[in-house]
């Protein structure tokens, strides 16, 4: 699974579109980096860029803006309303997907330390990437702001982390620039049956993390204001929610609820501004689904629609999930994978004179077919009449079947991209000694890499075989044979992905790589033939009873 950051540098110039666009475009250069949004101030004389990407590849395109924005923004003839102390204000890194926080302020220090050394601008790093407790705080590092730059950067307490700490004319145009490590900001409005901006804004005192002086409220990491929009024509409490881990959407939607209907009003629906991460809905559809005593074990677009019903995202105007989750805006819509076809049409490509897809992909398909009937079996047990004290363990078994069934899915294309670097090793140049010595390289790395695909198949397909027991034993008996026949397809993805590892280990030149890992596919094949004929037996008994 990629590792996705979102980056949110925020320019001193808001009032210079040209240059603004200019900086921002800069992102747009580095493959693999989306530039997802500029929101200029006037008042401010500010432009918050927001972009995102794998990690290296946002780490090299925040550079790039770094030195655009050193190149065309002089600070010595700055002005706005907003606290600032640099060209590129501020630098955040924010975990989006696959990444943890702490991974995530290792690249922030890392891009801290580059933009120190090779452009000479003062680094302080903040939050999660800050090396001391005082620095954790942004209003800590820019007080003072750009006018006590020149005196902040020489004093012993505040020297830069990295980068130069003695005053030049380079540093008076460039200022300082704080690079950091934050949680995701999520900003939201909540919408209340009133007009009442006084009643709105009481709830939002009695949530916010601030509260009222002397009474703090019940959501930590949240802000919060009472307001009318004409345009609605209601009042909504809005929020910032700093932290959802602290306070996901979904707590902070009931809590405000529950403040609202104790004031006589209710929640009538959310508005999300801007983007998300996919995790926010994901975790609200399993929220509710809980609430519910229902299984978790459901698709992914499933618990989206779970989550924007619950919480009415779609209240004042359609809610698109494509347009709003900055996971969905990432994917590459050119790309066409094998796993979103049809049925129909994935048969018939397979059965094409194309090479690809072949019994890898196919292996992998089969799987999560093995997969996805032990998630069945598991969701039908969870809503069987009568058996609604046990929704619970159905529940956990449905959702490692998603996790795998979903796994499988992505090997479909990740076997035939293995089987296309081999043809793209295959076809490099071996005119010259040079070329001959690349490609035999080339060759090899993609060799293994068609060996190490098929093996990720081979162990996620063997997982199946635990839960397709577990309903056999204990599932709704009506499905037993489903269960069986998920077996069955576990079986026939571990031996044909084996296969598929033997033919590319052949060609191998590194033969303790090749025989280490096909004698630890061996092992497991003899496994799940053993136990394909143990629990085939077993339903057999069961139904010819």
């Amino acid at each position: 699974m990629k590792q996705i950051i979102e980056c949110v540098p925020n320019i001193s110039e808001g009032r210079n579109m040209e240059l603004v666009n200019t900086v921002a475009n800069v992102v747009q250069t580095v493959e693999g980096v989306k530039l997802l949004d500029i929101d200029p101030g006037a008042t401010t004389n500010r432009s918050v860029i927001t972009f995102v990407g794998e990690p290296k590849a946002v780490c090299e395109a925040a550079f790039l803006l770094v030195k655009k924005a050193q190149e065309l923004i002089d600070m010595r003839t700055h002005h706005g309303d907003h606290p600032r102390f640099g060209a590129t204000d501020v630098c955040p890194l924010i975990p989006v997907a696959n990444i943890t926080m702490d991974e995530v302020a290792v690249y922030a220090k890392q891009l801290g330390e580059r933009i120190g050394k090779e452009l000479s601008i003062p680094v302080y790093c903040y939050e999660n990437a800050a090396f001391v407790e005082k620095r954790r705080n942004l209003a800590a590092c820019r007080e003072g702001e750009y006018e006590g730059l020149a005196n902040k950067i020489t004093s012993a307490e505040w020297k830069p982390d990295f980068g130069p700490s003695q005053w030049n004319e380079q540093i008076a145009k460039s200022g300082a620039i704080a690079v950091g490590a934050r949680d995701f900001l999520l900003a939201v409005n909540y919408n209340l049956n009133t007009t009442s901006t006084r009643r709105a804004n009481a709830i939002a005192f009695d949530v916010r993390e601030k509260g009222r002086p002397g009474q703090p409220g019940t959501l930590k990491g949240t802000k919060a204001i009472g307001w009318f929009i004409k345009e609605y024509g209601i009042a909504q409490v809005s929020m910032n929610i700093t932290n959802i881990n602290l306070s996901p959407l979904h707590i902070c939607f009931d809590e405000v609820s529950k403040k609202a209907a104790e004031r006589g009003i209710r929640v009538t629906g959310t508005e999300v501004v801007g983007l998300m991460p996919k995790k926010v809905l994901i975790d609200a559809g399993k929220y509710y689904l809980a609430k519910q005593q229902r299984s978790l074990g459901v698709d992914e677009a499933e618990l989206i629609k779970i989550a924007v019903k619950s919480m009415g995202l779609d209240d004042l105007k359609p809610f698109n999930a494509e347009e709003k989750v900055i996971e969905y805006l990432l994917k590459d819509n050119q790309t066409k994978l094998l796993a979103d076809m049809t049925c129909n049409a994935f048969v018939n490509e397979t059965a094409s004179e194309s090479a690809a897809p072949g019994g890898g992909s196919v292996s992998a398909f089969v799987g999560s077919l093995g997969a996805a009937l032990a998630t069945m079996v598991a969701n039908l047990s969870s809503h069987k009449k009568g058996w609604d004290e046990r929704w619970e363990e159905f529940s956990k078994v449905a959702e490692q079947g998603q996790i795998i069934k979903d796994e499988l899915l992505y090997l479909i294309d990740e076997d035939t991209k293995a089987f296309n670097l081999i043809m793209e090793a295959f076809s490099l140049p071996k005119a010259t000694e040079d070329d001959k010595k690349r490609r035999a390289e080339a060759i090899e790395e993609a060799t293994k890499y068609a060996i190490e695909v098929p093996y990720r198949t081979l162990c996620k397909s063997f997982e199946v075989f635990e839960l397709c027991h577990l309903m056999i034993e204990h599932g709704n008996p009506n499905s037993v044979t489903d269960a069986a026949v998920g077996v069955l397809c576990a079986k026939t993805a571990c031996v044909g992905a084996f296969m598929n590892m033997q033919i590319n280990a052949a060609s191998l030149n590194d033969r303790n790589f090749a025989e280490e890992i096909i004698n630890k596919g061996a092992a497991l094949v003899a496994q799940a033939e053993e136990l394909e004929k143990e629990y085939t037996n077993l339903v057999l008994t069961r139904i010819s009873k």
